[in-house]
């Protein structure tokens, strides 16, 4: 895979890779849909997913391509496993993360709700 060939490549820039491959809010879905089983049919995914094969297809080629993911074909069907249980400890520590994220950002809210100033009242222009 040219992304991690270049084993001279800093490990940032690695990093960022394996990233772009995470970078798709389905990719994200097919992931987490691995991590729940031991492995998962493409037509499992396709239901989950309500995808287009095609549409599946590339997402699970990018997956592949970035080592997130390992295929295996056995008959007609092709099943799907994370290629590293890591990966799925990456999804749980990216879900804790947001949560603590949002929590951070409710209280920040909420302290600047109570002590701003009340809004002055509108003119309306009526006069009774």
């Amino acid at each position: 895979m040219e992304e991690f060939a270049d084993f001279r490549a800093p490990l940032y820039e690695v990093k960022a890779n394996l990233f772009k491959g995470l970078a798709h809010p389905v990719r994200i879905r097919v992931l987490e849909l691995l991590s729940a089983a031991p492995e998962v049919s493409v037509t499992e995914l396709l239901a989950a997913t309500g995808l287009e094969a095609s549409h599946l297809s590339q997402h699970l080629a990018v997956l592949r391509r970035y080592h997130l993911v390992k295929g295996e074909r056995r008959a007609l069907q092709m099943f799907y496993t994370l290629a590293y249980p890591q990966v799925a400890e990456l999804l749980s520590v990216a879900r804790l993360l947001l949560k603590d994220m949002l929590h951070t950002t409710r209280a920040q809210l909420e302290s600047s709700e109570a002590t701003a100033p009340a809004p002055a009242a509108a003119a309306t222009g009526s006069t009774r």
